[in-house]
């Protein structure tokens, strides 16, 4: 895989964090339980982002309709290496695969802190309903509500303090992937 499509993420030895941004009822139940619960659909794909900056991007700093709350989901790494093993990039030409497949993967530019897109790419994975329950039940090991950083960081952009506001970002450095992923999650 080109530098430019390598996967940037705050992970451990043993887990990866990746992103979501919902509406505060899912967001809510889910912190209460610890994890994923109604009113959160357990019926369609969800997707997670390692990118921080791509999702504060995608929600405009938790200030989109939905998407008012960021929460940090801490999953195991065996947990998401297994989505990757099963994913299907959306730019196949065969839409069949990518119609049967369990995961999606898709390639986006990276984001600055101000929007601005980069020259290199994150990977968005989403997570379809044959695996939904596999994703919160096992993978998930900690669910964080980012918010009340969220919008501290992007009040200190907004006030053309991106410097300070860098320092409440998360901590993200490439994951090594195994080489048969990294040859699967190519792009063409």
């Amino acid at each position: 895989m080109a530098r430019q499509y390598e996967i940037r993420a705050d992970h451990d030895a043993h887990t990866i964090v990746v992103y979501q941004a919902y509406a505060p009822a899912i967001a809510d139940a889910a912190l209460r339980a610890g994890r994923f619960v109604a009113p959160f659909s357990f019926g369609r794909m969800t997707w997670i982002k390692p990118s921080f900056l791509w999702l504060m991007h995608r929600s405009n700093w938790a200030r989109k309709p939905g998407q008012e709350r960021i929460l940090a989901v801490r999953i195991t790494r065996a947990g998401w290496e297994e989505a990757l093993s099963r994913a299907v990039l959306t730019t196949t030409s065969d839409p069949h695969a990518l119609a049967g497949a369990a995961v999606h993967v898709q390639w986006d530019p990276e984001r600055s802190a101000r929007g601005a897109a980069l020259n290199h790419y994150s990977i968005q994975v989403g997570i379809g309903r044959d695996l939904i329950r596999t994703f919160t039940d096992e993978w998930t090991t900690g669910i964080t509500d980012l918010t009340p950083q969220v919008r501290k960081a992007a009040a200190l952009i907004q006030g053309g303090q991106a410097a300070k506001a860098r320092r409440l970002l998360p901590p993200e450095r490439v994951y090594p992937l195994p080489a048969a992923l990294e040859a699967r999650l190519s792009r063409p």
